[in-house]
C-alpha cells in the first residue's frame, strides 16, 4: 500500500517546519541572548545596532607575553580576553595595547627575589617581546588589523573595518635613567606613556608603593628630576601622558608641568572604593582642568569594596603572618604593610600567594557597578571628560563584560541609564580621540617631525 502524497507531505513537512522553527529560535537566541546579562531584547538590539556604526575604543589592554603562541593565536577565538575574533564580534574599533615591563621577581629558582640592577634588562626584554607581538600581528593579518599612529589613522582604519592598535607604554622602570628612550619608542609608534605601576620607580612615585621593593609612600615627593624632564619631552613628542597608578603628589606635579591634556587610562573614582589606586575628586578635577579624560576601568576590586567574607579570610591570613587586622582596603588588595620590607623572600612569597588566592575567589563586580562609577565621574567632571577601559589581561573584567566581545553589554547598561547615542559615542572613544588630537597638535614641530615615520 502506498502512502498518499498528502500524508507524505505531512510526514516530511511537519518535521521540516519544526526544524525551521527550532533552528530559527536557536539563531535568534544566539543573536540576542548569548552572553546577555539580562537586558530586554529591545535594549540589546539598540546596543548592537549602535556598535555597528559607532567608533569604539578600549584604552588599556595588556598584551600577554604568550599572545600569538599555540592556543593564544590572534586570529582564533581562544580563552583569553582579547583576540581579533572577539574584537570583531563585539565591534570594538580599536584598543590601546600596552607595552609593559616590570621586575620579574617571580622568575628563577627560590623565587620571589628582590629586584637588582639586572632586572631592568629583563623588563626591557618584556617590552621588546610585546612590541614584536604587536608588529607581528599586523604583519600576519594585514587585512584585519593595523597600527594607528594618528587620530586620523584610527578613524580611517575604523572606516576600512580594520582593528586599530594604539600603542601605549606603562611603567618607566625599564627605561632606567635614559630619557632618549622616549624618543625611540615614539618613533616606533608609542602614543601614550604611563609613568607608574605597582612600586615606585626612578621617575615617579606610585599610588601603590611595595615594601618588598623597599618602597615607602611618596619617597620622591612625586616626580624625580628625570620624571619632570619626561613631562616636557612627552609634550614635545606629542605623546599622551597617562596618570593612572601615580601617587597624588606625582599626578599633581604632572598637571602643573604639562601643557597638554592628561589621561587616566584605567582608573576608577575613589568614591567607589577608598584606595589610593583610585582617583580622588580633586585628582579627577585636575584631569578635567587639563582638558583630559578619566577612562573608567572595569576592574572589580576598584568598583566595589571587598565582601565581608573575603575581608574575614584576609584577616585570618594576616593573623597567621603576625600582621594586625586590615587597617584599610589598600592593604587588602596587595602586600603593602611596611613591615614586609624586613621579611625574608620566602615569607613574602607565601603571604602574597595566599593573599592573591583569596582575592581571586571574590565575586566579580557587575555592569551596574561599572555604570555607577561612570555615572559618578560624569556628574563630577562632565560627559566630555569620561571614557571606558577594561584592563583586560591584568585582572580586568566584570560580570557581563568578560572579554572584548561583550562591549555591547556595557552599552546596554548605559542605554538603560538614559545616555544618548552622542553621549555613548563620547564615552566609547570620542573624548579620547579629542585629547589625542590636542596632544599631537601641541607637539614641538622641530622634535615631533622626526618621529612621524615609525621605525621597526
Amino acid at each position: 500500500m502506498t502512502t498518499p502524497r498528502s500524508r507524505k507531505a505531512l510526514f516530511t513537512g511537519v518535521p521540516l517546519a519544526l526544524a525551521l522553527v527550532v533552528g530559527g529560535g536557536l539563531a535568534a537566541w544566539d543573536h540576542w541572548w548569548r552572553d546577555n546579562p539580562g537586558y530586554p531584547v529591545k535594549v540589546m538590539k539598540e546596543a548592537r545596532e549602535l556598535h555597528e556604526r559607532l567608533l569604539s575604543f578600549d584604552s588599556h589592554i595588556t598584551v600577554p607575553l604568550d599572545f600569538g603562541t599555540a592556543g593564544n593565536e590572534a586570529d582564533k577565538d581562544g580563552k583569553g580576553q582579547f583576540d581579533l575574533v572577539k574584537a570583531n564580534r563585539g565591534h570594538l574599533s580599536g584598543a590601546a595595547l600596552t607595552i609593559f615591563g616590570w621586575p620579574e621577581l617571580w622568575n628563577g629558582r627560590n623565587a620571589p627575589h628582590r629586584p637588582t640592577a639586572g632586572f631592568v634588562e629583563e623588563a626591557r626584554n618584556q617590552q621588546e617581546v610585546r612590541y614584536k607581538i604587536i608588529t607581528g600581528m599586523v604583519r600576519d593579518f594585514p587585512n584585519q588589523v593595523a597600527i594607528a599612529y594618528t587620530p586620523d589613522d584610527f578613524r580611517r582604519l575604523h572606516g576600512e573595518g580594520k582593528f586599530a592598535i594604539f600603542i601605549s607604554m606603562l611603567n618607566a622602570y625599564p627605561l632606567g635613567h635614559d630619557l632618549s628612550l622616549l624618543d625611540l619608542w615614539t618613533a616606533r609608534g608609542m602614543r601614550m606613556f604611563g609613568f607608574s605601576y605597582i612600586g615606585n620607580n626612578d621617575w615617579a612615585d606610585s599610588s601603590r608603593p611595595l615594601p618588598f621593593f623597599n618602597d615607602s609612600p611618596d619617597a620622591l615627593g612625586g616626580l624625580s628630576d628625570i620624571g619632570k624632564q619626561a613631562v616636557t619631552r612627552l609634550n614635545d613628542l606629542g605623546v599622551i601622558i597617562d596618570v593612572s597608578q601615580m601617587s597624588t603628589q606625582a599626578l599633581e606635579q604632572v598637571a602643573q608641568l604639562s601643557r597638554t591634556p592628561l589621561v587616566a587610562s584605567h582608573s576608577a573614582p575613589r568614591a567607589m572604593v577608598d584606595i589610593p589606586r583610585n582617583l580622588s575628586d580633586k585628582e579627577m578635577q585636575l584631569i578635567k582642568a587639563s582638558g583630559g579624560v578619566v577612562q573608567i576601568v572595569g576592574f572589580s576590586q576598584y568598583l566595589r569594596p571587598l565582601t565581608q567574607k573575603t575581608q574575614d579570610k584576609l584577616n585570618a591570613l594576616r593573623e597567621r603572618f603576625d600582621l594586625p587586622p586590615l587597617p584599610n582596603l589598600a592593604m587588602a588588595l596587595m602586600p603593602g604593610d611596611p613591615i614586609i620590607a624586613a621579611w625574608p623572600e620566602q615569607k613574602f612569597g607565601e603571604y602574597a600567594g595566599q593573599l592573591y588566592g583569596i582575592l581571586e575567589e571574590e565575586p566579580k563586580a557587575s555592569l551596574k557597578d561599572l555604570g555607577d562609577a561612570i555615572d559618578y565621574a560624569v556628574r563630577k567632571i562632565g560627559i566630555d571628560h569620561v571614557g571606558i577601559s577594561s584592563d583586560f589581561n591584568e585582572g580586568g573584567g566584570v560580570k557581563g563584560w568578560e572579554n572584548v566581545g561583550d562591549i555591547r553589554n556595557v552599552t546596554a547598561e548605559l542605554l538603560t541609564r538614559g545616555y544618548s547615542e552622542g553621549d555613548i559615542a563620547k564615552l566609547w572613544g570620542g573624548n579620547f580621540l579629542r585629547v589625542w588630537d590636542q596632544v599631537q597638535k601641541a607637539a614641538n614641530p622641530a622634535i615631533a617631525s622626526a618621529q612621524k615615520a615609525p621605525q621597526p
